[in-house]
């Protein structure tokens, strides 16, 4: 690794969580956002490919290492173990680097997948984003950002559950500005930190308001918001010479219906749900069912979400994998299943060398899995005929990694595929208005920067080469993606200098704890991304 670089180089990185490239070129040609307008007549822009599928914990990653998830080890909110159990990922699970355990000093905020940070070393600072169950000597370091962070920021809130807003529009959006308002303090705070190279900021309010609410008038007041927020970054940016990128790490649309993925593997005789004999069929039988135990439970004031909090995950295991209702992978019956869906689009066959109750042996892996693949490629809406999904082999999609999923399955426009195990293939999207698409925003800014120059077929490994490069940094050999050379003018810096790349080592991070983890679960509920 050469460590020979020019230490005056600067970049900041705007992160804005789910903003797609159609809505907001649509914006800026109505006039609404002059600060993006700027950046786009006097930068260069695209659209950014996200990864496959399009979801948070897997692109960030990609964004931050410049690998695809084979490499860096993240394909959902929640890992899997052979006996099929789930926990979340954590930051402790990226094999790679992220950009600012490579660029040293580095500011860091709220940037998923982050949780539990490591000290970032002299003059850094990070303060982790979602997936961090509560702000502790974990979530933000070094101490001494801590007590400045717990002294100026004592009610800053980590996230909003907006799941839990259903028909509270004005509250949602009321709470939501709070949250913004906490980001936007806490990026000041940090900008008073002046001895930077890299500066990675998230905002994540626009993945939120966008799952709930997708009219035209409450994103352009919204975008409106994040136009001014980008005012005052390109202002901060060029008092210090810094480039700045300001990317998305997919993109959005609206939303009519939702796909249960398990539920048509059941229909084809691949999953078995469990039967209704034993304390299930019981219960069942006495008309005891999640949707019921909800109801009861929200009379008095008690939401599952608040339940979950309040009880050891064994407690919550023992009572999902017994009472009738959709509860995701509690509701299989494994040792009678050749194929099931785990969170957002990850396939697997049940195969015997990887699963404790696998049915499927080595020999027959291939053979089953072209089978699933060919159902779920022939599923179609009952209501329209239209197809569902698009599939992809994971061995192809993830050739680096065996453990990958088997299959990868995206829902086409208009639809969502959700973890759960529904009564039926297709179900109306009742509590959620839009969900990720595949192509979120790019754009770079500053005196590197051609005017007008547009990035071609750009995608979010590409973006950590990119910024690396333009700091003089070597690319990391592991790096799948490349340097946007085109964006930089013919006289810059960047552009006159080779890419050059380096081997780093392999990192490990800070682990996270049980306690840690059953939070964490009960935010993906409120998300919105786990039964």
């Amino acid at each position: 690794m050469n460590d020979t670089y020019d230490e005056t180089r600067r970049a900041f990185v705007l992160g804005l969580d789910g903003v797609p490239w159609g809505l907001l070129e649509r914006l800026v040609d109505d006039g609404e956002l002059p600060n993006f307008e700027r950046l786009l007549n006097e930068g260069a822009s695209g659209p950014l490919r996200s990864t496959v599928p399009a979801n948070t914990p897997v692109a960030w990653p990609s964004i931050a290492t410049g690998t695809w998830p084979d490499k860096h080890g993240l394909y959902e909110f929640m890992k899997l173990d052979a006996a099929y159990k789930q926990s979340p990922y954590s930051s402790a699970d990226i094999d790679q680097p992220p950009l600012w355990e490579l660029v040293s000093p580095s500011v860091v905020a709220n940037v998923p997948m982050t949780y539990p940070t490591i000290d970032p070393g002299e003059d850094s600072g990070i303060v982790s984003g979602m997936m961090t169950p509560q702000i502790d000597g974990a979530a933000v370091n070094p101490d001494s950002l801590r007590s400045e962070f717990n002294r100026r920021l004592p009610d800053y809130e980590i996230d909003i559950k907006w799941r839990d807003y259903a028909g509270r529009k004005a509250e949602f959006l009321r709470d939501l500005e709070n949250v913004l308002d906490g980001r936007r303090q806490l990026m000041e705070m940090l900008m008073e930190n002046e001895a930077w190279r890299l500066f990675f900021f998230v905002y994540v309010a626009p993945d939120r308001l966008q799952h709930l609410i997708w009219d035209e008038e409450t994103l352009r007041e919204h975008y409106g918001k994040l136009d001014e927020i980008l005012g005052d970054v390109m202002a901060y940016c060029e008092e210090r010479d810094s480039n700045l990128y300001v990317v998305s790490d997919h993109g959005f649309a609206p939303i009519e219906k939702v796909i249960s993925v398990n539920r048509i593997l059941a229909d084809e005789g691949l999953l078995t749900v469990k039967d209704s004999d034993g304390t299930r069929g019981a219960l069942s039988n006495i008309g005891v069912n999640k949707a019921r135990v909800q109801s009861a439970l929200k009379s008095v004031g008690i939401t599952d979400e608040k339940l979950v909090r309040s009880l050891p995950k064994s407690v919550v295991d023992f009572f999902a994998e017994r009472i009738p209702g959709s509860h995701g992978l509690y509701d299989v019956e494994f040792d009678r299943t050749d194929a099931f869906l785990h969170g957002l689009g990850s396939v697997y066959i049940n195969d015997t060398e990887r699963f404790e109750q696998g049915t499927v042996p080595p020999t027959a892996v291939e053979r089953t899995k072209r089978e699933v693949m060919g159902v779920l490629e022939a599923a179609t809406d009952p209501e329209t005929g239209d197809s569902l999904l698009t599939v992809h082999d994971g061995d192809e999609l993830f050739p680096n990694d065996p453990e990958a999923p088997d299959i990868v399955v995206e829902a086409k426009d208009g639809y969502h595929v959700e973890p759960k195990l529904g009564e039926r293939a297709v179900e109306p999207a009742t509590d959620i208005a839009a969900y990720h698409r595949p192509e979120g925003i790019f754009f770079a800014w500053g005196d590197d920067v051609r005017s007008g120059a547009t990035v071609e077929d750009a995608e979010v490994v590409d973006v950590a080469p990119t910024v690396l490069h333009s700091l003089g940094q070597e690319i990391p050999e592991m790096a799948d993606g490349r340097v946007l050379e085109e964006m930089f003018r013919s006289d810059s810096e960047p552009a006159t200098t080779a890419v050059q790349t380096g081997r780093y080592a392999k990192r490990e991070g800070a682990k996270a704890t049980e306690t840690d983890t059953e939070t964490v679960e009960d935010r993906l509920r409120g998300l919105g991304y786990m039964e």
